[in-house]
């Protein structure tokens, strides 16, 4: 290759490379962008729980408190009855991991592993579900919920959620597919039954799929604020988020208190979320089970 050439593949190999660091500096400024719409409104309500009431209505606006009023967290959870509150939505929450985690794994592993007639149908038909909006089944559930006398109580909060998710069924089956049959087969060669091969060889292996399915089973039940709305009757027996719409009416709007309470609801999901973050990042590659 002459001195000419050489310069000529160089100087394109060099604005190949120019150009990829222009591309990424721009998807580096559009993630940031895209970023900062979530995290203004974050950092909103957290300033906003740390200021006093006048500070709250200055002009204008100011983006920090001056001088954080750390109280308003403890005087917004005791003003309220927000311990009971918490530890209801955490009674919830906790069947609603229980339920997604044993029903969806174990019809997911039933789809993947096990051959049985019209197996493709049902596994359609249970997709099919995904495509039928909520609201349109809200009204002959509480219909059946009500004559089977579970309204006000937790019953149609925590049964539905060991009845299966056909979002959570197709991703599990997904990742059980990728598991080798000859796992399968040789676990039965010994003498295993399709129960104790999902138990301890199936779960155990399909772990980032399981905590993903925690984290959004966790997040959804503690985030849900219409199903409590319909069927818990008794303050005492509230959630969260029924509980702060109440504090809302109560509290003449001290939005300080608002936001401070808003904070402690959330605080949950992020640790949840920070905790298990590396399993969920792998649990929503649905082909990333088992390799080799």
């Amino acid at each position: 290759m002459s001195g000419k050439e050489h310069a000529i593949v160089k100087g394109g190999l060099t604005s190949r490379k120019r150009k990829k660091q222009i591309l990424n500096t721009i998807c580096f400024l559009l993630l940031a962008a895209a970023s900062l719409t979530v995290i203004m409104p974050l950092w909103f309500m957290v300033s906003t729980a740390l200021k006093s009431m006048d500070e709250i209505f200055t002009y204008p606006i100011t983006w920090y408190p001056h001088n954080p009023i750390w109280s308003n967290f403890k005087d917004a959870w005791i003003s309220a009855d927000f311990t009971r509150w918490f530890f209801n939505s955490v009674f919830v929450a906790g069947f609603a991991i229980l339920g997604g985690v044993l029903a969806n794994s174990l019809v997911a592993y039933g789809f993947a592993k096990i051959r049985f007639p019209g197996r493709n149908i049902l596994f359609t038909i249970i997709l099919g579900t995904m495509m039928i909006p909520e609201f349109v089944t809200m009204i002959p559930q509480y219909v059946l919920y009500a004559k089977l006398g579970w309204v006000g109580t937790y019953l149609p909060l925590i049964v539905p959620q060991f009845m299966g998710s056909a979002y959570f069924i197709f991703m599990l089956r997904q990742f059980y597919a990728s598991i080798p049959n000859s796992v399968i087969e040789s676990a039965q060669m010994d003498g295993a039954s399709h129960f104790c091969i999902w138990r301890k060889i199936m779960l155990p292996m399909a772990k980032p799929a399981i905590v993903t399915v925690v984290v959004l089973s966790f997040n959804w039940s503690w985030n849900d604020f219409l199903k409590p709305l319909l069927y818990l009757t008794d303050t005492k027996s509230f959630t969260l988020q029924i509980g702060l719409k109440i504090f809302v009416s109560q509290s003449n709007t001290q939005w300080n208190y608002l936001m401070a309470a808003s904070c402690i609801v959330l605080l949950p999901i992020i640790i949840v979320f920070m905790c298990l973050q590396k399993y969920f990042t792998e649990g929503m590659n649905l082909g990333g089970a088992v390799k080799g």
